[in-house]
């Protein structure tokens, strides 16, 4: 019954997809537990490069069942979309299984998160305006729509005119913007219902059968540990639960069936969007960090906000998923610095602080306090064990893992699917 968790354990980027990627060849089923199309995972198999959004990573390894489990929010169309591209592209996407109880992005999900953005101004908490919020507050008010009303017209009429009933109010008289009509959503909705049809599945039951039967079950998290609704940098974090306890609820998987969680940490720290970010850096450091790296966002386009690593988020991240191993990507980034800064603690009104602080204004005016490490000149890329790496590199990841709390057992050294040290298997 092996059941793995992989999740990010920092703020999401973290190269998530190109370890469930790496893991694909091995796992019979790869489920997203959470979030919608807001997530994006970029997997290099060869020379092709896959930039997935909303679909598991695993629907790009053969023999591999992908699922969207009912944790996650879909917008049809971006589904369908992204089907498209990898047929056309020859990947075979006919194992998709998409539960019946994930609930669906509407049109007005759309709108409404675009609008209250805008008006937040610059309290806004720099969504991707996909309509994921507030697809799960429709699903938290027992107003949302799910996968499976798109089977039956009457409930689906009943549902989205509840719905509408109050978002009419809130966009005409608040935002100044149109109502929306109540039979254009349902049409449009209706209009995907066979198209999606043939995926539809009862996930919860797939899954504990596939486990019972021994079958390997990978969940995959989307987003990052400090993006989690309850245990991130709230307000700016994402609408669900990326953490590890999120795939029991949002996979209908129990606690008793996982045996591994485990964690992607970039070699250094980035963040996209609004909120506190004590590594950040603003000088040329900050700015080769984007460029080497790629830093910018899969799903937004937006460059991502570039700093040192920061041991105490790790820590944190161990902590709250009960982390069982590491999976370190883009070491090969940091190749070139003299020395490489590393947050080991904060300063917060004078105080030296080695754990995350839970309160929100601490956490805001913490200061970095950085241990400074040998950096490297030596090309790692075509490393294919932990002793092809420089004397340096090996030391930096072996305090990378003293300082996180649990042990690295792969290390990424270039984007691609081979370009991976294996220390320790993960299955």
């Amino acid at each position: 019954m092996p059941a793995l968790v992989l999740l990010g354990a920092q703020w999401g980027d973290e190269g998530k997809g190109k370890a469930t990627d790496l893991l694909g060849g091995s796992v019979d089923y790869v489920v997203r537990y959470q979030g919608g199309n807001n997530a994006g995972h970029t997997v290099v198999v060869g020379d092709q490069k896959y930039a997935l959004h909303l679909l598991p990573s695993g629907i790009l390894s053969p023999g591999c069942t992908p699922v969207i489990g009912n944790g996650v929010v879909v917008d049809p169309s971006v589904l369908l979309s992204e089907l498209s591209g990898l047929n056309e592209r020859g990947v075979d996407t006919s194992k998709l299984l998409i539960s019946g109880n994930a609930h669906v992005i509407t049109p007005y999900n759309v709108t409404v998160d675009k609008v209250t953005e805008r008006f937040l101004g610059k309290r806004k908490i720099g969504t991707t305006g996909r309509g994921i919020g507030p697809t799960y507050a429709d699903k938290i008010n027992r107003v949302g729509i799910r996968v499976q009303d798109l089977y039956d017209e009457s409930i689906l009429q009943q549902k989205v005119e509840a719905a509408l009933d109050v978002k009419n109010q809130l966009l005409t008289k608040l935002y100044n913007r149109r109502a929306i009509a109540v039979d254009q959503v349902v049409e449009e909705l209706l209009g995907y219902a066979e198209q999606i049809k043939p995926f539809v599945a009862d996930t919860v039951l797939v899954l504990n059968q596939a486990l019972e039967d021994d079958k390997v079950v990978l969940f995959e998290g989307g987003q990052g540990t400090l993006l989690d609704i309850d245990h991130g940098t709230y307000p700016f974090v994402t609408s669900s639960n990326p953490t590890a306890g999120g795939a029991c609820t949002g996979a209908g998987v129990g606690p008793t069936k996982i045996n591994r969680v485990i964690g992607i940490l970039k070699a250094y720290t980035t963040r996209v969007g609004s909120g506190p970010f004590p590594t950040e850096l603003f000088d040329e450091d900050g700015e080769a960090l984007r460029r080497i790296g790629g830093e910018r966002g899969v799903t937004t386009g937006r460059d991502r906000r570039c700093g040192w690593f920061d041991a105490v988020i790790a820590r944190y991240a161990t902590r709250v998923n009960g982390l069982t191993d590491f999976f370190l990507t883009k070491l090969d980034v940091l190749t070139g610095w003299d020395q490489i800064p590393v947050c080991v603690a904060y300063e917060i009104d004078g105080k030296r602080v080695e754990e995350l602080p839970y309160s929100q204004t601490d956490f805001h005016h913490a200061k970095p306090v950085y241990e400074m490490l040998p950096g490297w000149s030596e090309d790692i890329s075509k490393a294919k064990s932990f002793s092809d790496l420089p004397k340096n590199a090996q030391a930096y990841v072996k305090a990378l893992e003293e300082m996180s709390g649990a042990p690295i057992s792969a290390i990424g050294v270039g984007p691609g699917r081979d370009e991976t040290i294996e220390i320790n298997s993960f299955i």
